[in-house]
């Protein structure tokens, strides 16, 4: 109740720009007391947002933090299920560990983790992922969708598509898809993908995707070991981004192709995931935990598996492994 609130009283001062409204007037529209409005718009200003109140006039909203909070996530957020639950954490161990405990305990499919800093963030295959405070985005999302376990995989090349049109839309950015979970701007990483599941062998219970996004750092803020593979959106745009504009069209892209794919399969967004793919039709080599295979990546199956040629005309599907190319 007190988020649906505070979700219309920003949606009546954003409404308002530049404008005063009455107490009287946003107790209306969000339908509670005049006492409530100033509870809610107090914790607002905690939250990071300006808002001014003059005596027979009212309040106005003067600007808006660079949080990602469930107010500041919530307000302009076009989607119908994904992040209409959000919890957030000004810090924690990781997003991914708690968005487990939430699905063990029956949360509803869309619900959103999101923190401003986590201590022990993890990419794939347990490595550490760099995530300092109030500088990118740390969020973990969850799924419940009606497949068996081994269609899992293709929820992170859905989720790659639809990171990439929300920064194209955001920022302006060309970005480029690196297999299976890396997005890349002129060769350095931006963010990384982790897709992790509650299952047993016939159908999946929970689907959690974890999302790493570089937005906001500056060059200093990286380790010196991650300058040259490594940068941020702020660093190739030139200027901050809105965290919590890219975090909404996130949220609305994927929950477009997981419609999509629900609708019309895979095939789709496999040909949209393979135009912006940066490996496809180069020479590369894989690094598997037990072995090196080189050649030509020709593409993905349905179910997200990498082709590779090599040098004797052998295909072999890689699962899981490092992708190096010259």
């Amino acid at each position: 109740m007190a988020s649906k609130i505070r979700e219309a009283l920003l949606s009546s001062l954003t409404a308002h720009k530049d404008e005063f409204v009455s107490g009287q007037e946003l107790a209306y529209e969000a339908s509670c007391t005049r006492t409530a409005i100033w509870k809610h718009i107090e914790e607002l200003r905690r939250d990071g947002f300006t808002i001014e109140s003059r005596r027979k006039k009212g309040y106005r909203l003067v600007g808006r933090s660079d949080l990602v909070t469930e107010n500041d996530i919530l307000l302009g957020l076009e989607t119908e299920q994904l992040g209409r639950n959000i919890v957030f954490y000004q810090t924690l161990d990781s997003t991914q560990k708690i968005a487990h405990q939430l699905a063990q305990e029956s949360a509803p499919e869309g619900t959103l983790v999101i923190a401003e800093e986590q201590k022990t963030g993890r990419g794939r295959m347990s490595r550490q992922w760099y995530s300092p405070p109030g500088t990118g985005i740390w969020m973990s999302l969850l799924l419940r969708p009606e497949l068996p376990p081994q269609k899992a995989p293709q929820f992170t090349l859905i989720t790659s598509v639809a990171i990439v049109q929300a920064i194209e839309e955001v920022c302006g950015l060309q970005v480029q898809i690196k297999w299976p979970n890396d997005l890349l701007i002129d060769g350095k990483k931006i963010t990384g993908i982790l897709t992790e599941l509650q299952a047993d062998s016939e159908r999946i219970y929970s689907l959690i995707i974890g999302m790493g996004m570089n937005v906001n750092q500056k060059q200093a803020d990286f380790p010196e070991e991650l300058h040259e593979i490594a940068t941020s959106l702020a660093l190739a745009k030139g200027e901050p981004v809105s965290r919590a504009k890219l975090v909404q069209r996130v949220l609305f892209h994927i929950e477009r192709y997981y419609k999509m794919y629900m609708d019309k399969g895979f095939e789709p967004i496999k040909l949209l995931w393979e135009s912006y793919a940066v490996t496809i039709g180069k020479h590369i080599t894989a690094r598997t935990l037990h072995d090196s295979i080189s050649g030509v990546a020709l593409g993905i199956t349905d179910e997200g598996v990498l082709l590779l040629e090599d040098k004797d005309g052998v295909v072999h599907p890689i699962y899981s492994a490092d992708i190096e190319w010259l």
